[in-house]
């Protein structure tokens, strides 16, 4: 009996891996300059932003969650005064392709394989509530290769996770500093130096920080500025949960195919993570550093 709980979470790492490295992509971000952006940094933002539109920055902070909303707000707001939507669009659209080549020669060929299959278990999928992952499958699916729509197509799957996820998180009364903290239980501790470091690099202040332990304090989740057991255990029923909740659109992909992307891409995950850090520091895209689902 096929184990799609697990596959959920191989699948979720996979478009994990195949998108995280883009926020960071020094191509991406040249053209960025070149359109006028005076921080070059603030792509790592932007270009997800730009799936949004003209929304207010307040709706872009609430479908992000977890980054902080002045952040959100100064980034729309310069990026609205010297560029359009679809020219940051454009521009990720040109760094795709390159950029997977020069991280895994040979996997933009094998993607665009199952592009198709990739669609039609996104079409098939309910965008209720999911407002990330309907704001990316409702741009126009771009026709020059089909290794580029299949990586459109794996970044509407991230999306779908994400949004489960912060769903799960809201339904559980974590808000995004919280959220922050409680995602050291899956990451090494000893390799980002303290539990505060992914919360802080949201945007969280001293006091925001301050405040979110003591809320997990007070549910019993942490203890002392630690998480304790009980915190670690729920941030891990949390992962299993977002596994299980995106489990579906893995089941319109088909365990064939899904098997079949995954061997395109879990052999590239060291070459992925080594871009990141590479690019951007060995902490930051926390989603691809803990344990690998088996």
């Amino acid at each position: 009996m096929t184990d799609w709980v697990t596959l959920s979470a191989r699948g979720g790492l996979a478009c994990h891996d195949l998108v995280g490295w883009m926020m960071w992509d020094e191509r991406a971000k040249a053209t960025f300059v070149d359109l006028g952006m005076p921080n070059p940094d603030a792509w790592i933002i932007a270009w997800r932003l730009a799936t949004l539109g003209d929304s207010p920055p307040p709706v872009m902070a609430a479908m992000t969650y977890s980054i902080n909303p002045s952040i959100i707000e100064r980034v729309a707001a310069t990026v609205r005064s010297r560029m359009t939507h679809t020219q940051v669009l454009e521009a990720l659209d040109d760094a795709v392709v390159p950029g997977l080549e020069s991280i895994a020669p040979g996997l933009a060929a094998g993607l665009g394989g199952v592009a198709d299959d990739l669609w039609r278990a996104v079409d098939a999928t309910f965008g209720g509530a999911r407002p990330m992952f309907a704001a990316a499958r409702a741009l126009p699916r771009n026709g020059r290769s089909a290794a580029l729509s299949a990586w459109h197509a794996a970044h509407c799957i991230r999306e779908l996770r994400g949004d489960t996820h912060w769903a799960i998180l809201a339904s559980e009364g974590i808000d995004d500093v919280q959220a922050g903290l409680l995602h050291s239980a899956m990451i090494d501790v000893d390799d980002y130096g303290d539990e505060e470091w992914i919360a802080r690099s949201r945007g969280a202040d001293d006091a925001a920080v301050e405040r979110a332990w003591a809320a997990l304090t007070t549910r019993g989740f942490a203890l002392d500025r630690h998480l304790t057991d009980a915190g670690r255990a729920l941030r891990v029923d949390i992962e299993r949960r977002t596994d299980a909740v995106t489990a579906p659109v893995w089941q319109e992909v088909g365990e064939a195919v899904t098997l079949q992307f995954l061997d395109l891409v879990e052999p590239h995950h060291d070459a992925f993570v080594a871009r990141i850090d590479a690019t951007a520091g060995p902490r930051w895209m926390p989603a691809v550093r803990g344990p690998r689902p088996t």
